[in-house]
């Protein structure tokens, strides 16, 4: 990326007679160490290039007789999105749709022949009143809610996002937010977060602002202890503003941005070609487009009438420049942590499992090899919930996690698949051997001793990777053995056995 200049090249300013050798030393110095401070904050490899790669040329979707009949009848539909919200999406100064939700739109528009037409708009406030009223079809990146499903359908989601809790560097691990103690928390005022915060969670004293990049600023300056952000939105802010007292902390089990695209609700075909197109985006293109919206933007201008400072103070500016690499690779291993781990049992999250899933399904149906999965269950969680409260189911869900993973061997994959489901990937396995380490984690779950003080069992569904299989019915044959052993009775194991 190169360094924009405020004035004259280089090669004229050093040109000039006025300044002296000395001077000139000087000047070159602090050049030199201007560079290394931009090249240290700016060499991040998946910013070489403008767009995305490993996109390729991706494969059509294959739609239906009403489908085609659509496109030909609609070959553009107009579209509404957030103007401001980056790096999610915004409307660049050339009124270009930009951003995460652009370039994942941009592969749905090419993969189902659908041209989106951008309807400008000022404000999101404004986008939602276009679509309420018809004059787009589509809204780009929003969350599901009562409210909105009066008058929109949702597509599948484009990308799933946590919220994390932000505080400063000193603040100790948030593992549960309903344990700490008169703490306080600065949110945008009117937001869902907010409702969140005062109903779940009334030992924390909300504090409200007008922006998310208020509530931020309150976190560095020691007016509150925490905030709670987008954990895409924490890090581009956190780099690009270089706040580095600050961290990411935490987050809320399964309380996240499930960010769909919305279709008015007398557009049901329209929806169906969506779903389609958004069936084909990968992880790696998804991470690789948050990669590139997330990485920091530095414009460096020299001013040449201050070089004689900037060159006494160029050490240091290379040692800040050091000490904000080794954070921002500090911050990027606490996001990959984050992204891959579900934070309540330490086990990895849906999001790791589908793709490790994928991955072995591949190399299982490429070499010929064997893969079973095992879906587990607890038995009667509602009931723990109702008697004890969630703190106690938390706490039951940790400790039934600790004694699954204690049952493992070293090459089962177990990860929280969601609410009080687990899903384990055994590679290299056939039935009958999965079937075993299914028994044997329902055995060390119904033997074991928890908070609760009674005893607990969880139900398990075996399915073996069959020739016709794909990812999807494989996961559907493993779903239908792990509720065959509910109607059976519980505490059992049901499925693929040879």
């Amino acid at each position: 990326m190169p360094l924009r200049r405020t004035r004259g090249s280089l090669a004229a300013e050093c040109a000039r007679p006025a300044w002296s050798t000395a001077c000139g030393r000087r000047a070159r110095l602090a050049v030199l160490c201007c560079l290394c401070l931009g090249a240290l904050l700016l060499a991040r490899p998946e910013e070489a290039s403008g767009q995305p790669s490993g996109v390729g040329s991706p494969p059509q979707v294959m739609l239906n007789s009403k489908e085609q009949a659509y496109l030909r009848e609609n070959p553009s539909v107009p579209l509404c999105v957030d103007p401001d919200w980056p790096p999610f999406e915004r409307i660049n100064e050339q009124g270009q749709h930009e951003g995460i939700a652009a370039d994942l739109l941009a592969l749905v528009s090419v993969r189902t022949g659908l041209r989106f037409e951008l309807l400008h708009t000022a404000t999101w406030e404004e986008s939602l009143e276009a679509a309420a009223t018809g004059r787009c079809k589509v809204l780009s990146f929003l969350n599901v809610s009562p409210k909105r499903e009066q008058w929109l359908l949702f597509t599948e989601p484009l990308l799933n996002d946590p919220n994390v809790f932000i505080t400063r560097e000193e603040h100790p691990y948030i593992a549960d937010p309903a344990g700490l103690d008169r703490e306080t928390i600065a949110v945008p005022v009117g937001s869902s977060v907010e409702e969140l915060l005062r109903r779940s969670y009334p030992n924390l004293t909300v504090v409200t602002t007008q922006t998310e990049d208020e509530a931020l600023a309150l976190v560095s300056e020691r007016k509150a202890d925490m905030t709670m952000r987008s954990l895409i939105v924490a890090a581009s802010t956190i780099r690009k503003q270089g706040l580095f007292n600050l961290k990411i902390a935490g987050q809320i089990p399964d309380y996240g941005n499930r960010l769909r695209m919305g279709v008015v609700k007398d557009e049901p075909v329209l929806r169906a070609i969506l779903d389609k197109g958004v069936a084909t985006i990968t992880p790696r293109e998804r991470d690789q487009s948050v990669a590139r919206h997330t990485a920091i933007n530095v414009q460096m201008g020299v001013d040449y009438s201050l070089v004689a400072k900037v060159a006494l103070a160029a050490l240091a500016a290379l040692a800040v420049a050091l000490y904000w690499t080794l954070r921002l690779r500090s911050l990027n291993r606490e996001l990959k942590r984050l992204s891959e781990t579900d934070l309540l049992t330490g086990l990895y999250n849906r999001s790791l499992l589908d793709a490790r899933l994928r991955e072995e399904f591949e190399r299982a149906r490429r070499y010929n090899r064997p893969l079973s999965l095992v879906m587990l269950d607890i038995d009667r969680f509602k009931a723990i919930n109702d008697e004890f409260g969630h703190l106690m189911g938390d706490k039951m869900l940790q400790a039934i996690a600790a004694r699954a993973r204690a049952s493992l061997r070293a090459t089962d994959i177990l990860g929280r698949w969601g609410g009080e489901e687990f899903l384990v990937l055994c590679p290299e396995t056939v039935a009958k051997d999965a079937h075993a380490v299914a028994e044997r984690i329902r055995a060390a779950v119904a033997e074991g001793e928890y908070p609760s003080g009674r005893t607990h069992s969880v139900s398990a569904g075996v399915a073996s990777m069959a020739a016709q299989d794909s990812v999807d019915t494989l996961l559907q044959r493993a779903d239908t053995a792990l509720y065959q052993a509910k109607n059976s009775g519980r505490d059992q194991v049901c499925g693929d056995e040879a």
